[in-house]
């Protein structure tokens, strides 16, 4: 057969352009490292993590400043997922198809359904990191946030979120659903400033402090079915506290839900739940939020609701959530591939492996790339509710 990776190339470069028009939201938004070294599914990738640093009294001295020790703990996000599509010609297929342009147009094509296959099951993975990983929600469930027109109630009350738990006001992104980019478009065209700078970067506006981006992997949260939970507690909970010990409900609360204190005058914030729970008849549970926990401290036997069903759009500063991705390991000494190439895509920055095994009466590809994923500061996620 003709086929070689070298003359696959071409379409493979192609491919890639066409799929790096594509919008993705949370990919440009979260922090990344995306290398082509190879990474197996279980291993760690360390991500530095400098703490606070002190202060010291500027004392006149015959020599420069006496230094601290420099700590910078690593956090760990684990390689959890390694993927790959596969394609294949047969004999048949590639004399068939070299008769006309048509074996260029299948393989751009099928390479760049591919790695949209894989971007997809990426972009799914980090929405799904911070809606579980998210400290509170503002807005309506049900509701398309930015409705009503020169109103920006919905932004500031994500912002507000964020400048309470102390994210800073640089880098932090909003990733809004369809509903959301439309209402933006219908009714707040005015503050709609994209230009071809912001769109290659993946963003596309900026607004009330966000870089704005737009994503299909946002899609509907159904709860959970749990209702009927009382806070069990004497003592009742302080503000900070982030597990919630409830009695006498039944059903289940997911990860991802929205839980509200319902006792008039108690408490009026949304917490994202991050380790729901399942009640029943005589049995006690454990509701865990994430961080910062309580705002407002709770009272034993305050009654507790879980929100109804919502489309999340979710505004982060970039470290909040990270996202590291591999090429898949091979054995050492390699394994029946014939060749294999790295294809990065210029606007997510996602290394792609392109490899090629020549086998009986047919040749084989599979693009294929490994990642691991990971909400790591809470404190600096909202969800804001759609």
């Amino acid at each position: 057969m003709s086929n070689t990776l070298t003359n696959l190339i071409p379409s493979a470069v192609e491919a890639l352009d066409i799929v790096s028009r594509e919008l993705v939201g949370m990919i440009p938004a979260v922090y990344r490292d995306s290398g082509a070294e190879r990474a197996a599914v279980g291993q760690s990738i360390v991500f530095p993590v400098v703490g606070a640093r002190s202060a010291v009294d500027t004392t006149p001295a015959a020599y420069g400043p006496t230094t601290v020790d420099s700590s910078a703990p690593g956090t760990t996000v684990t390689i959890s997922k390694s993927k790959a599509v596969p394609f294949y010609l047969t004999g048949e297929n590639d004399k068939g198809l070299s008769q006309s342009t048509a074996k260029n147009t299948f393989l751009r094509d099928v390479i760049a359904q591919s790695m949209r296959t894989l971007v997809n099951l990426i972009e799914a993975d980090l929405v799904a990191a911070g809606k579980e990983g998210a400290s509170r929600a503002y807005g309506t469930a049900g509701s398309a946030p930015f409705g009503t027109a020169a109103d920006m109630s919905d932004s500031a009350g994500v912002a507000l979120i964020l400048d309470e738990n102390g994210c800073p006001i640089s880098d932090r992104h909003l990733v809004l659903n369809h509903a959301a980019i439309n209402n933006l478009r219908a009714k707040q065209a005015n503050l709609l400033n994209s230009g071809p700078d912001l769109l290659k970067r993946g963003i596309l506006d900026q607004m009330g402090g966000f870089d704005v981006h737009h994503s299909s992997g946002l899609t509907l949260h159904t709860k959970g079915t749990g209702s009927g939970f009382l806070v069990d507690l004497t003592a009742g909970y302080a503000a900070g506290l982030t597990t919630i010990h409830a009695d006498t409900g039944l059903g289940i609360i997911k990860s991802g839900d929205i839980l509200t204190n319902t006792k008039t005058s108690r408490d009026t914030n949304k917490y994202v739940v991050k380790t729901g729970a399942t009640g029943g008849t005589g049995v006690d549970v454990d509701i865990v939020l994430a961080n910062p926990g309580l705002k407002i401290a709770w009272v034993n036997n305050d009654p507790l609701s879980v929100g109804s069903n919502y489309t999340p759009n979710l505004a982060f500063h970039r470290n909040a959530i990270w996202l590291a991705t591999r090429a898949p390991a091979v054995p050492e000494g390699g394994d029946a591939a014939t060749d294999s190439t790295m294809l990065v895509d210029p606007v997510s920055g996602l290394a792609f492996e392109l490899r090629e095994y020549r086998q009986y009466r047919q040749v084989a590809w599979e693009v294929a790339i490994a990642w691991g994923y990971a909400a790591v500061k809470p404190e600096h996620i909202a969800i804001l509710l759609g």
